[in-house]
This record gives C-alpha cells, structure tokens and sequence, in this order.
C-alpha cells in the first residue's frame, strides 16, 4: 500500500493503523503483507463504509486531525461525499 511520506514513519511505528481509500475494487487482502518505505505492514481486516459512517476514533487511527483532513487525504482519486463508500483498511508494521 501507498503511504504519504510524512505518513510512512507513524505507520511502521503502529501510530497509523487505519487507511481509507477510494478504490474502485480491492488492493490489498486481509492477511496480506505490504510493502511501506523500508518496513511491511500486514492487513487485519477490510471493509467497504460510507464515509459518514467514519468515527473520531478512525479519524485519529489514521492519523488525521478531523474528518475533513481525512475526506481530503483519501480524495486524491475522486470527490467524497457522506455517501461515498469508502474501503476501510485496518492493519499493523510486521
């Protein structure tokens, strides 16, 4: 999976925990290992949510500071309204 830069470090540490992402069709599979900057993560779980059903605890298992940091870093592929579904993306460094 694809990480910021100044994401990457807070992810192999496991302060990052949580990625949401706008796919079309999955990327990643539960039980996977990936590839971060110099370390891997393995993926939990993966769900597909409607963006509004995104709570504070997500928010900041993230990384972000508030909900529309987080609507905003996962745009990068296309508009999210409240209704957008979104894939939730759980997981831990290995």
């Amino acid at each position: 999976m694809e990480f910021s830069a100044e994401l990457r470090e807070a992810v192999l540490a496991g302060e990052i925990t949580v990625s949401f992402r706008l796919w079309r069709r999955p990327q990643v599979r539960t039980g996977g290992r990936y590839r971060v900057g110099p370390g891997q993560i393995e993926v939990d779980s993966i769900e597909i949510v409607p963006f509004v059903s995104v709570s504070e605890d997500d928010v900041a298992a993230a990384g972000e500071t508030d909900r529309e940091a987080l609507r905003w870093r996962a745009a990068h592929a296309g508009p999210i309204a409240d209704d957008t579904m979104l894939y939730r993306i759980e997981f831990h460094p290995v």
